[in-house]
């Protein structure tokens, strides 16, 4: 099993910056991938980004590659994710997840992901 706690959301202007936190606990050896998913009113969950422990593979959406990065501390388990150049349709609750490998060679299918953090809310106006 792994938990995640999300972090670091909050209210920005069109063109700030965030950084998201992931924290993870748990059995995460077995479920090394971890993936940002956001989710706007009315919309359907989509892929943001995500990271391997080995940092082996990367993926982005179209929507964000030029303007996001993600990272890992591997001391606290954490995995970040920066958002820069920020807009309105970025404005969503932003959950992390993990999930086996295979899940970041296939790059964001939400299915692919078996534990999810609460969210935390990304606001841009």
């Amino acid at each position: 099993h792994v938990q995640l706690v999300e972090s670091g959301g909050g209210s920005v202007q069109a063109g700030g910056s965030l950084r998201l936190s992931c924290a993870a606990s748990g059995a995460t050896y077995s479920y090394p991938c971890i993936g940002w998913f956001r989710q706007a009113p009315g919309k359907q969950r989509e892929g943001v980004a995500g990271i391997d422990a080995a940092d082996e593979v990367r993926y982005f959406s179209d929507s964000v590659k030029d303007r996001f990065n993600i990272s890992q501390d591997y001391a606290t388990k954490t995995v970040y994710l920066q958002m820069n150049s920020l807009k309105a349709e970025d404005t969503g609750t932003y959950y992390c997840a993990a999930g086996f490998m295979y899940a970041c060679r296939r790059g964001g299918r939400l299915t692919d992901y078996k534990f999810w953090g609460q969210g935390t809310q990304v606001t841009v106006s």
